[in-house]
């Protein structure tokens, strides 16, 4: 069976403790190329072992990082993986047998998330579509954006059926490293946006948060694993904020005051 060949792409930055997974479960492209932001603790060094093509850039937001993903790319059929993914076996062969002839420009994959040692299946994580993970690159670009970043899609959008396995937020302590990261971006992106920080952004933003994650999306059937998950959104939604407003104060504060 032809198929057309696939280059898959993952964006890191000391991502030591995991890369190997994500290479091994990408074994089956034709092309792997890591965009990475200097790591120092050997995320490179193992991904050589892989044989996949380095591209070194500076943090500059993840809109623009995939896009050049998609420009040093040898083939148009993309598949995106993040460093704390994993693409199954079965994903593999049902991407290989879908672009034989491909009926689709772009395809969601489904995710099935693993949370402090916990597959979640309500709260907003699975399926969990965000971005197309499969995709022809002379269709889709991504938005500029730092964190969150958007697509714009000139084509026909798919649904494939095999999972995307996720690993983002194995302890608490690895959660909450990453939604600091995460807010600060999302607070400079509102910068940018011209958006403001308001009371009630801050009281009211966090709360209504944590109701869509517990209650809308169901996450109170994950029990506690679903509860936490809640809280955890809520308290991004409101430090990103908080950020926001602390980024106005600067913004608006006199020099010699």
């Amino acid at each position: 069976m032809t198929t057309r060949p696939v280059t898959a792409y993952t964006l890191t930055f000391n991502e030591a403790r995991q890369i190997r997974a994500v290479l091994e479960s990408v074994k089956w492209a034709d092309e792997v190329i890591l965009v990475d932001s200097f790591s120092t603790d050997g995320t490179v060094e193992i991904a050589r072992e892989f044989n996949a093509r380095i591209v070194s850039e500076k943090f500059c937001g993840f809109g623009k990082l995939r896009n050049l993903a998609l420009d040093a790319a040898a083939h148009d059929w993309i598949f995106s993986l993040d460093a704390d993914e994993r693409c199954t076996s079965e994903l593999a062969a049902e991407i290989r047998g879908e672009l034989a002839a491909p009926r689709f420009d772009a395809y969601h994959v489904p995710r099935k998330s693993h949370f402090l040692g916990h597959w979640m299946r309500h709260g907003g994580w699975y399926p969990d579509y965000r971005q197309p993970q499969l995709f022809d690159r002379t269709k889709l670009r991504y938005n500029d954006e730092l964190v969150h970043e958007s697509y714009t899609l000139n084509g026909r959008l798919g649904y494939l059926r095999e999972h995307v396995l996720q690993y983002p937020w194995d302890t608490m302590e690895i959660a909450t490293a990453k939604l600091q990261r995460y807010s600060t971006l999302m607070a400079q992106r509102y910068v940018d946006m011209g958006k403001r920080a308001t009371i009630l952004n801050l009281a009211g933003s966090p709360m209504a948060m944590f109701l869509k994650v517990f209650v809308v999306q169901q996450g109170f059937r994950d029990g506690r694993y679903g509860l936490i998950l809640a809280a955890l959104y809520a308290y991004y939604t409101f430090l990103k904020y908080a950020k926001l407003w602390e980024l106005q104060r600067k913004e608006t504060k006199a020099p010699n005051s």
